[in-house]
């Protein structure tokens, strides 16, 4: 068995090392300061989910799997890239949540977007429940990008923005998350969503962080940024913070 697995790490990493853009890796990996440069081969995400697709289909795959933690970044990728492929709810969620203390960094968290969620919305929510309220960064950003993503449009409900504002965190890519839940949120549901700047009910950083990324969107009208742009929150006149 041991000798299988670093038979199949060795062909996995090898193919890895072959698809290999140095300039990609030097560029990719300043977009990524909690990861090791060292750690990061370069590999740009279609060629990996592309080899993902072929993987799948080969036995290495289960021992891949199996692998956690990996060493290299492109690992915990195509370890992602791989969940995508799986086509029972059940097993994905079971390897999602058995991959997701393993995730270090958001590029690995954001881009992991397994399609048969789309065909479980409704269990799916009570993962995204759990996920939200976990004390793991890139578990709680998985949960609420995984909210963004599938339920701003059809189905909405507005209880989604509160378990999203109820969110406590110091950590800044959980805070950049939520910011970007609700600037997404601001272009898909915008009557529900203004109330939480109108009402300041997000914390100072995300509240003004979400109204950037907002103004940044094509999909706000020029008449809601300029609305928006009114609900920054500044210093007062004594130096204070609101």
């Amino acid at each position: 068995m041991k000798e299988e697995k670093k038979q199949a790490e060795e062909s996995i990493r090898e193919r890895l090392f072959a698809m290999q853009d140095l300039g990609y890796r030097d560029f990719h990996a300043r977009l990524m300061p909690t990861v090791d440069k060292e750690t990061v081969i370069g590999v740009r995400i279609p060629m990996l989910r592309k080899y993902a697709k072929e993987l799948s289909k080969l036995p290495e795959k289960d021992v891949f799997m199996k692998q956690l933690p990996h060493t290299y970044y492109e690992e915990n990728n195509l370890h992602g890239y791989l969940i995508e492929q799986i086509r029972d709810y059940d097993t994905c969620i079971r390897e999602v949540e058995r991959f997701l203390p393993y995730i270090d960094n958001w590029a690995t968290c954001d881009t992991m977007k397994p399609g048969v969620f789309k065909k479980h919305r409704q269990e799916l929510l009570e993962k995204i429940c759990q996920w939200i309220r976990s004390d793991q960064t890139y578990t709680i950003r998985f949960g609420v990008g995984m909210l963004m993503q599938s339920y701003l449009d059809d189905g909405f409900l507005p209880e989604y923005h509160q378990w999203v504002a109820e969110i406590v965190s110091d950590e800044y890519y959980v805070k950049m998350m939520v910011a970007w839940y609700f600037a997404t949120a601001l272009a898909k549901q915008y009557e529900a969503s203004v109330p939480y700047l109108e009402e300041k009910r997000l914390d100072k950083w995300t509240h003004n962080k979400t109204i950037q990324k907002a103004v940044e969107s094509y999909r706000i009208t020029p008449e809601q940024k300029s609305y928006l742009r009114t609900l920054r929150r500044k210093e007062t006149g004594d130096g204070t913070k609101e």
